[in-house]
């Protein structure tokens, strides 16, 4: 069975946060059972009816009023604090830093269609790829997010020409990449040692002619559906999928990735889908270019290559002969002997950069933080200098808030060639603020204060009683800290040092009427153990 140490890391790679009962679970059944059973539950898709009931609420004080921007950030912290289906919603989230659609552009009434969009990711994520693609790609948050809803063949006569940059991002980014790659994910050469492309401009321009004629669903084709007209808009249309309109698809033959769709008598929006989205789903280039980022996403920056080839092999075929099965995926990429080995894990070259709202909910989860108003009430933490320099859902562009092979300039990583995705959001700004934010979590508590910003504290308070109750006695405040948020405990040098800032804190004498004072001195040593291992390389890097 699996050490303390060996659940931790499986619960920090696979959940929001490791927490007792979760590790003591993992311990009892074992990893393979533990995921297993995760792979099982049911999915928790409350995104949107959340979304539409505070909609509701807001239109009974104006009739046009739409929930605040904050309710989707809400609704995420919520779910990723306390769903049962930890493994899901976490997939769900490395999901969305693939599949990116922003808040950053959906907001308002199009709010909607990101909660249900986030809703599908979460349905899909145990299903199969191929089904999860056609969804993305036909998803009313992506068409407005990238811009191929009412997307109109071209004409001869004007020189319009179809919007092209959904065709591009599908390939790029949602399917297949830049390069023609090896099962490890390593990238084809040509004669001349460069790259060889897995598409061209052409094939963009097919592509584009395929993702003609979709827009709004609705029980009709209607040319003012299509367009948006007033009075022809369904009332769920933020959460269906976009539908094919005859008369606005391309007809005549459309070329792309070696096959296409010939010319059709009658435009047939749904048949060029079905073509484009099995050649996208059968390229060989999907299961090392999406199995990669998953691994990022999950356990480790930079996998090795036989890694990246044994989860890309379980997407080619699932072991009965199935593709695309992500629940098979996700579990090669967590029971892998890279994810799973204690010895690998201490190879410096291995892990990855804890994103920052992974650190937040490692916290909040693993101390027990309970919401004062029920539902969670979190904002916006985009500020780089006193927040986190990220908001769930809310990538400033469709390249997620950092690349999949980004590699910091200069430096050691550099010099090896290592990607460090989450190096890209960080900077001396970003590090300070992430300081900032957490000097504060600790001290008032994490979210809005209250539905109307009334509330005598932020929303989210964690239970630090445990630690504060073993300030008199340091060696056992720094083991129950540190158990809470390190798989392994802690190095000498952060031990040492966090000791001495503990025992910096004086807890005065009992005397007449010091009691509140012994209990502030109490509190900072808590708060000072704390606050060093939130911030130490050990809990801010995944091992």
């Amino acid at each position: 069975m699996p050490t303390r140490a060996d659940a931790f890391r499986l619960a920090t790679q696979a959940t929001f946060g490791p927490t007792e009962p979760v590790i003591a679970q993992i311990q009892t059944v074992g990893a393979p059972a533990w995921v297993d059973a995760q792979l099982a539950l049911p999915a928790t898709t409350t995104h949107l009816p959340r979304w539409r009931a505070a909609t509701a609420k807001a239109k009974l004080l104006d009739a046009k009023a739409v929930a605040s921007s904050n309710e989707l950030i809400s609704s995420f912290y919520e779910r990723a604090l306390n769903a049962d289906d930890q493994l899901r919603q976490r997939a769900a989230f490395a999901l969305s830093q693939i599949f990116v659609v922003s808040q950053a552009e959906l907001g308002e009434e199009r709010a909607e269609a990101l909660a249900d969009y986030q809703d599908m990711l979460a349905r899909n994520a145990f299903g199969n790829f191929r089904t999860l693609l056609q969804d993305v790609s036909m998803h009313p948050a992506m068409g407005l997010y990238l811009s191929h809803i009412k997307n109109r063949k071209g004409d001869p006569l004007t020189g319009r020409q179809p919007d092209q940059n959904f065709a591009r991002e599908v390939m790029q980014l949602f399917s297949i990449g830049l390069y023609q790659l090896r099962p490890d994910g390593s990238v084809v050469l040509d004669g001349a040692g460069k790259p060889v492309e897995s598409y061209s401009a052409d094939d963009i321009v097919g592509l584009s002619q395929v993702f003609t004629g979709f827009s709004w669903g609705g029980p009709d084709q209607q040319n003012q559906r299509f367009w948006g007209s007033p009075g022809y808009l369904d009332a769920n249309r933020y959460a269906m999928p976009m539908q094919g309109y005859s008369r606005f698809h391309e007809q005549g033959a459309k070329s792309f990735l070696g096959t296409g769709v010939a010319a059709q008598g009658v435009a047939d929006p749904a048949a060029s889908l079905k073509v484009a989205m099995d050649t996208l789903f059968n390229h060989p280039n999907v299961g090392p270019f999406i199995g990669r980022q998953l691994i990022q996403r999950l356990v480790t920056s930079h996998p090795s290559p036989a890694y990246v080839s044994r989860v890309a092999g379980v997407f080619d075929n699932n072991g009965l002969g199935v593709r695309g099965d992500m629940k098979a995926v996700f579990r090669a990429v967590l029971l892998d002997e890279e994810a799973r080995s204690a010895t690998v894990a201490q190879d410096e070259r291995y892990g990855k950069l804890r994103e920052p709202v992974l650190r937040l909910t490692a916290y909040l989860r693993a101390f027990g933080a309970k919401s004062d108003s029920g539902v969670v009430l979190m904002g916006n933490t985009d500020d780089v200098t006193t927040q986190l320099s990220q908001t769930p859902w809310r990538s400033p562009s469709v390249f997620n808030f950092y690349r999949p092979g980004y590699v910091p300039p200069g430096g050691e990583a550099a010099a090896l060639g290592l990607t460090l995705p989450e190096m890209q959001i960080t900077s001396e700004g970003s590090t300070a603020g992430y300081v900032n934010y957490m000097l504060l979590a600790l001290e008032r508590g994490v979210g809005l204060k209250g539905a109307d910003g009334k509330a005598t504290r932020p929303d989210l308070q964690a239970d630090i009683s445990a630690a504060i109750a073993l300030a008199d006695r340091p060696e056992a405040l720094l083991a129950h800290v540190h158990s809470r948020l390190l798989p392994g405990g802690a190095s000498a040098t952060l031990s040492n040092e966090t000791l001495a800032a503990i025992n910096s804190v004086t807890i005065p004498a009992p005397k007449n009427n010091n009691t509140a004072a012994i209990e502030s001195a109490k509190r900072n040593r808590a708060l000072t153990a704390l606050a060093l291992t939130l911030v130490s390389p050990e809990f801010i890097v995944q091992k």
